[in-house]
């Protein structure tokens, strides 16, 4: 059954909840949302049978969380501690985060923000090379997209360094309508991937102590891998797995089963 939670700024966030026991909030990737991501809808299902508490949620601007833009980071990352405050209830310490490529970046950003965070699971955070100021660029030429209301250009933008072929077939399928309607939320997406270069890593992520499982498929493309290498690097507890994926799409059951191994061990 659906779920709100309000956050601070009085938006309200939809989300799922099934399962019991220790808790994990799934963070979704670039454009992805409950009723348009049934990969990870299944996963959810499929973690929670592992004996999880699973919350998987509309990120603001997608689905049945409306807002207005600019949709930034520290929102989500406040939608993020509002739903903290719902799963905890004062019933358990912190919650596990998993983060799905930008998802992944957002969920480095809430533990290093000081969220109470117990384990992180990443997969294929697409993470520029540290130092860099490509992500800063990016998120200059998408906020400008955003704010002239150019929906087109601003998915032409974000998707502008993924295989040429990912864009034209989103162009040709019948979801493009739903990428368009939430492209203005994909600002945070990219601030966060900006805010991975704005320091040294391991300035950045000092503060993350809690466990940190870095995915990346068996098939992928490199900036994954060369990512996934930074994070372990550049955190004081964090290790690398290589699951079954190809696309940057991961399978639901080898992924629960991964991240539920991983919480436990």
């Amino acid at each position: 059954m659906i779920e709100y939670v309000t956050s601070a700024d009085g938006t309200r966030i939809a989300y799922d909840r099934q399962g019991s026991g220790p808790p994990v909030i799934l963070i979704a990737a670039a454009m992805q949302f409950r009723a348009f991501d049934p990969t990870t809808a299944e996963m959810a299902a499929l973690l929670a049978s592992h004996g999880f508490d699973v919350v998987n949620f509309d990120r603001r601007g997608r689905g049945e969380s409306p807002a207005e833009a600019p949709i930034t980071l520290a929102q989500t990352i406040g939608d993020l501690r509002a739903l903290i405050d719902v799963v905890l209830d004062g019933t358990d310490d912190a919650v596990a985060l998993f983060g799905s490529s930008s998802g992944a970046s957002i969920a480095l950003a809430a533990a290093a923000a000081g969220l109470p965070v117990s384990k992180l699971a990443l997969f294929e955070v697409p993470l520029d090379p540290e130092g860099g100021n490509e992500g800063a660029v990016f998120l200059a030429e998408l906020r400008e997209r955003i704010a002239a209301g150019d929906r087109t250009g601003t998915l032409e933008t974000y998707m502008a360094d993924m295989p040429p072929e990912w864009l034209e077939g989103a162009k040709q399928s019948p979801a493009w309508p739903t990428m368009l309607d939430v492209a203005p939320s994909l600002e945070a997406d990219a601030e966060s991937l900006a805010w991975s270069q704005s320091a040294p890593r391991a300035e950045l992520w000092r503060g993350i102590t809690a466990p940190t499982l870095v995915m990346v498929g068996e098939q992928t493309l490199p900036i994954m891998t060369s990512a996934a290498a930074s994070v372990v690097a550049s955190m004081p507890n964090a290790q690398s797995r290589v699951v079954p994926a190809e696309n940057h799409a991961f399978e639901p059951h080898s992924m629960a089963l991964a991240i539920a191994e991983f919480l436990v061990g």
